[in-house]
């Protein structure tokens, strides 16, 4: 059965973080890190990006039909894609897309990405919060939707082992375990790889080390690759379970690929909490979701 209105708490955390997140870029670290420290936020009004722009046809289809339907997905995609281009997205998505919306089979668009090998970015990681959240009911399903939710765009094992953890970490969120044990059961569900080592890494730092220390330990989406964006974003959301606002504070730290890191961080968490202690500055800032 679809939880409809935990994965709509978690899309609305994901726009959230998205837009949070994106207002950081181009920033001086220097500005960012004094902005951070006084928590001094940026003037609206904030935009979403891609990150958001491809969770809203998953997140339509997962609670309208329970599950993902890889070609409807693709072609949404697409669609999306054709209707606004210029939400952020990343040189090979374009590039995908595009070849898809022109009628192309994606199996052979996403394979034949980085000569053979396919998108190990995290773009699939970004957008599936909320199919974990709907889905929570049965993680053993959470990692096989989301797992064909990531292979309509990338095609590399480790994108895909990005976007099933952050979909079992939003499962396990919405169900309201524990911050330590989520984190052992999106290692125990995550295929072996980079990216579930790094996880393993950042459960053995544990939830009181610094943000930079783990940042600096496993990456936070500086190479805009799943294995160095999804361990970090994950143990973000861990640290502050019951704190979007919190957490999205420490997210922006150490600096990174700051919209999809606080995009998976706002999902993960909001499955939980809503927007619950969102300052009513930010939410007035964000660009509203079109449904």
């Amino acid at each position: 059965m679809i939880d409809r209105v935990a994965a709509r708490r978690s899309l609305d955390g994901l726009a959230l973080g998205d837009c949070f997140g994106e207002t950081w870029f181009f920033r001086p670290a220097g500005q960012v890190a004094w902005m951070t420290a006084e928590r001094l936020v940026p003037q609206g009004p904030w935009r979403w990006t891609d990150d958001t722009a491809m969770a809203l046809p998953l997140f339509d289809m997962v609670t309208r039909h329970g599950a993902v339907r890889p070609d409807d997905l693709a072609r949404r995609f697409a669609e999306t894609y054709a209707e606004d281009p210029h939400r952020n997205y990343g040189a090979g998505m374009h590039d995908v897309l595009r070849a898809i919306g022109a009628g192309e089979p994606w199996p052979e668009v996403t394979r034949r990405q980085f000569d053979g090998q396919g998108s190990w970015g995290n773009g699939a990681a970004m957008r599936v919060a909320p199919l974990g959240a709907g889905l929570a009911d049965d993680l053993d399903l959470v990692v096989e939707q989301a797992a064909l939710s990531a292979k309509v765009t990338h095609a590399h094992p480790e994108a895909v082992a990005g976007a099933v953890a952050v979909a079992v970490a939003a499962a396990c969120s919405a169900r309201a375990t524990p911050a330590d044990r989520l984190l052992a059961e999106v290692v125990a569900h995550t295929p072996d790889g980079e990216v579930a080592d790094r996880l393993r890494r950042v459960a053995e730092l544990g939830l009181a080390a610094e943000p930079g220390r783990v940042a600096d330990e496993v990456g936070c989406g500086a190479m805009i690759s799943a294995p160095d964006t999804v361990p970090y974003a994950v143990w973000c959301a861990a640290r502050h379970l019951d704190d979007l606002t919190e957490a999205l504070w420490t997210t922006v730290g150490p600096g990174g690929d700051l919209d999809t890191t606080c995009a998976i961080v706002g999902g993960i968490i909001a499955a939980r909490t809503g927007l619950a202690g969102v300052p009513a500055q930010w939410l007035d800032a964000c660009e509203p979701l079109p449904i």
